[in-house]
């Protein structure tokens, strides 16, 4: 039988809008403390502040993303929310004074949530429902290009040239991100109808994602050793010449892999792909905890690049599989509010065991969570397993 194909125009244009947004996302991220220290003249605490505010609005509204798609449709909270994100985008060239930068992070948080939630919650509608986990996977593959592409492009121009050329480029990706969405399609619509205006806890978490965002979240909380310590890390060890690098690795193992990985979650189940993500996962950090060379360095780079690539495209194609297809952008809200959080605790919390006990032991303790996660998979799983086949054991008896 012949597949459905899942590059079809609009998984296209999605895909290059969600590049569009993780590239100023990822390049923002990995530049504006340098703004904030070299311009602004700001300490590192002040800096640390832009990524805070900028997670604590997107988990603040995460929640509310779902219903409001529903109500507005999802199309159209895309583009109003991209356009948004543009316009702030562009506002990083004129606002100077440092107050009014933690506001514009704040706002543009708000409109990253719904860009991102909406996204992928329509990519999940129109992918083939027998390849979702394929089609998830390669949707992700935009991230996994912009985690590289975004720092690249930033620090490139920054040492090049400018932050106002940084911040015009920034403007004129997003103005592509723009227009490669206006084919998005509009996803499932539901009927409109009274109760629709009414909030309910079931509109701010899909009750069954929420397994899969909590495990999902633990996975944030490792990942966050990466996202915000591996260069301090690097530079201790005398490898900062190699962290660009390392990101590459990282991501190119994410690519070659997930067409791979993403057939199998849908093919043979997605424990054949969550397994192996979550032995390679802890053992590339706690061979970070204890890297020795330029090598072990980059190998570690690849392995935490396959673990974390196999782990979150599945555990997001879970979290929307765990509920019916028109309730996709509930499940997706649930899934990132989760890992938003994930990330934002990690930030703080790793930063902590990193004052007290040093850098070493953020990775061991991020390894060890995640071998806990996997023992708490394996334990939700068996149970799910065996409550099957006591129902089945039940029917079986009842025939």
């Amino acid at each position: 039988m012949k597949k459905e194909p899942i590059f079809t125009k609009p998984f296209i244009s999605l895909f290059f809008t969600n590049i569009a947004v993780f590239i100023v996302f990822y390049g923002l991220v990995s530049t504006l403390p340098l703004y904030a220290i070299g311009v602004l003249n700001r300490t590192d605490e002040e800096a640390g502040l832009l990524m805070s505010v900028f997670l604590i609005s997107a988990i603040i509204v995460r929640p509310f993303t779902g219903k409001l798609l529903d109500i507005a449709g999802k199309r159209k909270m895309l583009w109003i929310s991209l356009i948004l994100y543009l316009i702030c985008t562009v506002l990083y060239y004129f606002i100077q004074p440092f107050t009014g930068l933690l506001v514009l992070r704040f706002v543009q948080g708000i409109w990253f949530s719904i860009i991102t939630t909406a996204g992928v919650s329509i990519t999940a509608d129109i992918v083939p429902t027998a390849r979702r986990g394929a089609g998830l996977g390669y949707f992700a593959m935009s991230t996994n290009l912009a985690v590289v592409l975004g720092p690249l492009i930033a620090l490139y121009i920054i040492q090049s040239y400018s932050f106002d050329v940084l911040f015009i480029v920034m403007s004129i990706l997003m103005v592509i991100g723009v227009l490669s969405s206006l084919s998005a399609p509009a996803g499932i619509v539901l009927e409109k109808n009274n109760e629709k205006s009414k909030l309910s806890i079931g509109d701010l978490f899909e009750k069954g994602a929420m397994p899969v965002a909590i495990l999902a979240s633990l996975i944030a909380l490792s990942y966050a050793s990466v996202l915000s310590y591996l260069s301090i890390y690097a530079q201790e060890k005398g490898f900062l010449a190699l962290a660009s690098t390392f990101f590459l690795v990282f991501a190119a193992v994410m690519l070659v892999t997930r067409p791979f990985t993403g057939r199998l979650f849908d093919e043979k189940g997605p424990q054949y792909v969550v397994i192996p993500g979550f032995i390679f996962f802890a053992i590339g950090l706690i061979l970070l905890a204890n890297m020795d060379s330029a090598l072990s360095f980059l190998v570690a780079g690849g392995l935490v690049g396959f673990g974390y690539g196999a782990l979150v495209p599945s555990f997001q194609a879970l979290a929307v599989q765990s509920t019916k297809h028109e309730r996709s952008g509930y499940a997706t809200a649930t899934f990132f509010t989760f890992f938003d959080l994930g990330l934002a605790i990690g930030s703080y919390m790793l930063g902590l065991i990193a004052i007290h006990y040093g850098y070493q032991s953020v990775y061991l303790v991020s390894g060890a969570l995640v071998v806990a996660v996997f023992i708490l998979y394996t334990v939700i799983e068996w149970k799910k397993k065996h409550k099957k086949f006591v129902v089945k054991r039940q029917i079986d008896e009842l025939k």
